[in-house]
């Protein structure tokens, strides 16, 4: 048996290996590393992936939501309503920018923000909400866009861990994740469904004005060359990352059905033990497993993790410490926060290797060494 990753990007590259290199060496011949025509190649297939009006890439996903918030011209004070459970990047920007991180529970059965405690939190100072597709699910974005118009909200989306995943509206209508709020955001972190082989993001919207703005601010503020109307940043996707996407785009589909193959095994590998939740999949959401991420019932989540380990098994909890506990944000009376959802999920979650190049043969070993576990306690 092959070793156990909890990501394999390296058996990823081999299968595309040829393609990869002729793209990175069409860049290396060309000479233009910043802004060549890989980044616009890609930028313009992305795009049509999406199906957003504009794609804007920048150097991560960090510097995405940096940019878009910047974008919308939010002020010291302004507040923005996020989970506490997602990855810090998500409340790190809001924090960095002098605005007023709001932490709100999730779903407990999604992973995602919840709209009654979204609708709950808002106050006159609530300027945007941030949903975040966790793990690869959607969060419920009908209602959050429906809320936001009732208040008068900006939704930024962070869609770095669902690249790909499909939202179907009461209607019937569906779009991607990252094309339906005012703006979205993604990462192109190797790890990602969609990954580099370095760090990467884009941002997607259908506004104009919005678009020309992140443009600006994307590039040091420039409307043109040596002429700043804004104070912005420099936020770009270089053309060798670039070319490595643009190649990999084309295998995105294929990549998420192969983390749903993978998932399909753990689910059935899984189905009949009560200790072991496996992950749900709303009827609006399809789920592109970013991470497949179970919940622990009556088991010892770090005594599993350990054991996993010993048997040379990766797994990862994501995340330990939700927002409203973290250090950085003391300033905003964490105290405050009694996110009992939240903390019940930061005990009891943990993530099993997931990626595209899982097989039947590493996917057995794994089932049967957790449910081992499970039964010797």
């Amino acid at each position: 048996m092959r070793p156990i990753q909890m990501v394999d990007t390296k058996n990823q590259y081999l299968k595309i290996k040829t393609e990869v290199d002729a793209a990175i060496h069409e860049v290396l011949d060309s000479a233009a590393y910043i802004n060549g025509k890989a980044v616009q190649d890609f930028t313009l297939a992305l795009n049509n992936y999406q199906g957003s009006k504009h794609t804007i890439p920048c150097a991560n996903g960090t510097d995405a939501l940096q940019i878009a918030m910047m974008a919308l011209g939010l002020q010291p004070g302004d507040e923005v309503i996020t989970p506490s459970f997602t990855y810090i990047a998500t409340t790190e920007v809001v924090a960095l920018l002098k605005l007023k991180p709001v932490f709100v529970e999730v779903d407990p059965v999604t992973f995602c923000i919840d709209p009654a405690a979204v609708r709950k939190a808002i106050t006159s100072k609530t300027k945007a909400v941030v949903p975040v597709h966790l793990y690869g699910h959607a969060a419920p974005m009908e209602e959050i866009m429906q809320i936001a118009e009732e208040f008068g909200l900006y939704v930024i989306e962070d869609n770095a861990q669902a690249i790909g995943c499909d939202y179907t509206f009461s209607n019937g209508t569906r779009k991607k994740t990252g094309s339906i709020g005012h703006i979205g955001c993604t990462s192109f972190y190797p790890s990602k469904n969609l990954g580099a082989f370095g760090d990467g993001g884009a941002i997607f919207t259908n506004d104009d004005v919005l678009a020309d703005k992140m443009k600006m601010i994307a590039n040091h503020g420039q409307s043109k060359r040596y002429y700043h109307d804004l104070v912005g940043c420099n936020s770009r996707l270089d053309s060798i990352q670039a070319a490595v996407l643009n190649v990999k785009l084309k295998q995105l589909d294929q990549y998420i059905a192969a983390r749903q193959k993978a998932a399909a095994f753990y689910n059935n590998a899984f189905a009949n033990f009560p200790q072991i939740t496996t992950p749900a999949i709303a009827s609006y959401s399809t789920h592109v497993f970013h991470q497949y991420t179970l919940v622990l019932n009556g088991v010892n989540r770090d005594g599993l993790n350990a054991y996993l380990a010993e048997k040379k098994i990766p797994s990862m909890i994501y995340y330990p410490v939700p927002g409203h506990k973290q250090q950085m944000f003391a300033a905003f009376a964490l105290e405050a926060y009694h996110l009992t959802v939240t903390d019940w999920l930061t005990e009891r979650v943990i993530s099993l290797p997931m990626h595209t190049e899982l097989d039947e043969e590493q996917l057995q070993f794994i089932t049967s060494e957790t449910l081992n576990y499970i039964h010797s306690v």
